[in-house]
């Protein structure tokens, strides 16, 4: 009887080492696994916590929304540094070129000058700086955006006006007709249309939009927004462009401002919410922004 005690207790203290140091080398590649993310700036991890003990599942719950604020502090400061170097650049730029244009176009009145061979000269130096000055007057919304004027908006009726901007693109709306935002409403739809023209110039057919409600979350009603996944079938973003969507002035388009989804981002932080670039598209889709609600 007692080597039979003895066995069942060698044999459960071996089970027991076994499965403990199994435990320890999930834990190790969980590890890993967050420290390879955060090494690649991929802020967005979401581990699963099934088969944790308590505490370490809470640990890992907080890691994991660690992640989400470590994301929205990196993007909010990469706004506000090139927030503070586009306001710079066209200062000076504006500096130099007033007085360019206003020289020439002195010249220009000058009756010396008409008819004569520097009259052309003259006039491209003119055309060229008024361009300049209107190139660098539209990358002043990045940095004299007015302020928000918030309200409770039915998120559902706001999306349904927007047809109108893009008729010859089908939208796809999967929102309760009670879910409410409370944002500017102008600056909102300034959003939407900058997403929308995007997706029109990817040649998009279709743009679906889907509310994210918060699980089980008592602090908010539950018509209250959360998460807004709005996605197209357009040409996807290649992984060596998706990190630069956001950066002012980027674009692969010949014609292309890089304004839109950085003044996009910008308009967002300002109300409190977070705009970012689905790492893996909605089924269906081939391109997924995400606006949320940041004050949650």
């Amino acid at each position: 009887m007692t080597h039979t005690v003895v066995a069942i207790l060698v044999v459960s203290f071996v089970v027991a080492t076994l499965l403990a140091y199994r435990h320890q080398c999930l834990l190790r590649d969980r590890a890993r696994l967050m420290h390879d993310a955060i090494r690649h700036r991929d802020f967005t991890f979401r581990l699963p916590t099934k088969g944790l003990l308590f505490g370490e599942r809470a640990l890992q719950e907080v890691l994991n929304d660690m992640g989400q604020d470590i994301q929205r502090l990196v993007a909010q400061g990469e706004v506000e540094s090139w927030q503070r170097l586009t306001r710079v650049l066209t200062h000076e730029i504006m500096n130099a070129t007033t007085p360019i244009r206003s020289i020439s176009q002195a010249y220009l009145s000058d009756p010396s000058i008409k008819g004569s061979a520097y009259e052309e000269g003259i006039r491209a130096i003119r055309d060229t700086s008024m361009g300049l000055a209107v190139f660098v007057d539209s990358y002043r919304k990045l940095t004299q955006l007015q302020e928000p004027i918030m309200k409770d908006i039915n998120l559902s009726g706001f999306l349904a006006s927007l047809h109108a901007i893009h008729p010859q693109i089908r939208w796809e709306i999967d929102v309760p007709s009670d879910t409410i935002i409370h944002a500017d409403e102008n600056l909102l739809r300034q959003v939407f249309i900058n997403i929308a023209r995007n997706a029109s110039e990817a040649n998009a057919h279709t743009i679906g939009i889907r509310h994210v409600p918060r699980q089980q979350d008592s602090r908010r009603p539950p018509h209250a927004f959360c998460k807004l996944q709005v996605s197209n079938d357009g040409h996807s973003i290649p992984d060596d462009v998706a990190c630069d969507v956001f950066v002012p002035f980027f674009t692969t388009k010949p014609q292309g401002s890089g304004i839109g989804l950085s003044l996009s981002r910008r308009i967002l932080m300002m109300q409190g919410f977070s705009l970012s670039l689905r790492e893996h598209p909605i089924t269906g889709y081939n391109v997924t922004f995400e606006i949320e609600d940041d004050r949650l």
